[in-house]
């Protein structure tokens, strides 16, 4: 998935700031649902960050175009494990591990056998 760094994605010295990352990575891993006319969230079922390993390695700027890449590393019932990196051309930018809980009604829930296709 490609994205393009806004000027509301940058700091003062038009550099993106850190937490912008991680709604990029956001964004690419919603865009593997929709892709497949699903939506990452359906009322009372849905995927939230349990846990997060991020590594800054250089920094994007203003207008830069990023590709954010996104592997399925480990499934279990309740979880995956998420991959993701964001590069510049193919420069490395950012690194980040992911773990997802699946919850229905606000409880870890098994994930159901059509949202795991997603990711195969």
């Amino acid at each position: 998935m490609q994205i393009r760094v806004y000027y509301e994605d940058t700091d003062c010295g038009n550099v993106v700031y850190y937490a912008n990352y991680l709604k990029f990575c956001e964004r690419a891993r919603s865009e593997l649902f929709f892709q497949k006319g699903l939506s990452p969230h359906n009322d009372d079922e849905f995927f939230v960050v349990k846990s997060v390993q991020a590594d800054y390695v250089k920094s994007a700027v203003f207008g830069d175009l990023l590709d954010i890449t996104t592997k399925l590393i480990e499934k279990k019932a309740a979880s995956i494990v998420m991959y993701q990196e964001v590069f510049r051309n193919d420069e490395l930018l950012f690194r980040a591990t992911f773990k997802l809980a699946f919850l229905k009604n606000y409880k870890p829930s098994k994930i159901p056998i059509e949202l795991l296709e997603i990711f195969n």
